[in-house]
């Protein structure tokens, strides 16, 4: 179990040392035991502002979080649960108007049991209220972090909670739709946690509480950081080789096991790297690596795949994330290295194409611009979906195919022996992909000091 923290001692543990500035109530008031005349609600009310010193379920306020200014919310579990009623509402809308008003992040701190029942559909409804102002917030570029405490669940996690564009989480968290007074007898527990949230694509990171206020200012930091006015450079190469001489060398070339990934690639080009997980529709997928990262003190997106066959999550969770650029207006970058997308029958069943299509629309309809640089392979579509059309640079240890030269041999009835010889008639080498326009040019290990766009070969 988790230390569940007073809401006031949680923006406490977040927030810079006196920053905090609570914002003022916004005027309203409630008929006696409440809109439904639920007995006993006043006094059920009562005792808990005597509890806990608060007068709603929630606090609301401005602080800095590593001297980066935002909007906060915290919410205060021991008032009824931290369950949310018509006031509750109110104090959220405002904390959202807010934010708006003043162009600041918004950071959640949410514990929760769900909605108050003494007020019925009332408190239901409230649900849909804090749906509305998180999409306008959404529709003015604000992020929205939230931080999942112990517990978060019921509306509070649909709404606040998994609408959110980065979702943390205290480690050991109860973390579901359903609490644990309404989910079913035999439910595996662990779907119900934090971590069973992470492994299921649902949350970005389960952070350690000791390490919430330097995560929190990291991605304020970057949020809050300027955007290159055009395309970023694509990285330097990281092998220092020659362009293939035939299509079977860069086959070669890209399938070495020593070659360099896309970790290595994404460590070189940034300062500061956070992750994003999941496409939040229950998958992960390890071989694409997806978030927002400091170069050269600028905002950059990005999207890698790491040499293996992607999953349908993994091309949802890239879809997520260039759509989340595409909103705060941060360039792009992808990095494409896979032999193809995965097309066992889980991947069928899991909607390969769907996801894949997804991915290619993402792209086709950014407004931000998006760099690629092909790093190995490029397996036909499963890799060209992650590729910016006009602005795909190549390594000079990759290749791109429309299938790979084995595959082309084998539809064209040709014997085994023969696919080099068609990976030459493929014309699939990085020479080959800019002669052809495919590719922009070859870069080289060492790009020019300051310089925006890369040495070529």
């Amino acid at each position: 179990m988790t230390t569940r923290l007073s809401a006031r001692a949680a923006i406490a543990s977040a927030t810079d040392p006196g920053s905090f500035t609570e914002l003022p109530s916004p005027p309203g008031d409630s008929a006696p035991d409440g809109p439904l005349g639920w007995a006993g609600y006043d006094d059920s009310r009562a005792r808990a502002a005597q509890r806990t010193a608060e007068d709603e379920s929630v606090v609301t306020g401005t602080a800095r979080i590593g001297g980066h200014p935002a909007t906060v919310i915290a919410f205060e579990f021991g008032y009824l649960g931290g369950s949310l009623g018509h006031r509750t509402g109110d104090l959220l809308e405002a904390a959202h108007t807010h934010a708006r008003t003043h162009r600041l992040p918004l950071v959640s701190l949410i514990a929760t049991g769900g909605s108050r029942m003494q007020e019925g559909m009332l408190a239901l409804t409230q649900l849909q209220r804090v749906a509305r102002q998180c999409v306008l917030t959404r529709a003015t570029g604000l992020p929205q972090i939230a931080v999942l405490r112990d517990p978060t669940t019921g509306g509070g996690w649909a709404t606040l909670g998994a609408g959110a564009d980065v979702i943390l989480a205290l480690p050991g968290a109860q973390v579901g739709f359903a609490g644990s007074r309404v989910r079913p007898a035999d439910a595996d527990p662990a779907a119900y946690t934090a971590e069973g949230q992470y492994a299921a694509g649902h949350v970005d990171a389960v952070v350690p509480a000791a390490e919430l206020p330097p995560t929190l200012a990291a991605w304020l930091r970057l949020f809050a950081a300027p955007r290159s006015p055009g395309p970023v450079a694509p990285p330097a190469a990281l092998a220092a080789v020659a362009p293939p001489a035939t299509g079977w060398d860069a086959v070669r070339l890209a399938r070495d096991p020593a070659r360099p990934r896309a970790g290595r690639y994404l460590d070189a080009y940034f300062e500061l790297r956070l992750p994003l997980s999941g496409d939040r529709a229950g998958g992960t997928d390890p071989g694409m690596l997806c978030g927002f990262g400091l170069r050269q003190g600028r905002a950059v997106a990005y999207a890698a795949q790491c040499g293996t066959a992607t999953r349908p999550a993994g091309y949802r969770t890239a879809a997520r994330v260039v759509r989340l650029a595409d909103r705060l207006g941060i360039p792009v970058l992808t990095l494409v290295d896979t032999p193809g997308a995965a097309n066992d029958a889980a991947a069928e069943h899991a909607g390969a194409g769907p996801a894949i299509a997804d991915a290619f629309a993402a792209l086709a309809t950014a407004t931000v611009p998006v760099t690629t640089l092909l790093i190995g392979e490029g397996g036909s579509g499963g890799a060209l979906a992650l590729a910016a059309p006009g602005n795909t640079w190549v390594t000079p240890d990759s290749y791109f195919s429309v299938i790979a030269p084995e595959l082309a041999a084998a539809i064209l009835k040709r014997p085994p022996e023969s696919a080099p010889a068609t990976a030459d008639q493929l014309r699939i080498r990085p020479q080959d992909l800019v002669a052809l326009g495919v590719a922009r040019g070859i870069v080289s290990p060492k790009p020019t000091e300051g310089s925006e766009d890369p040495e070529t070969a």
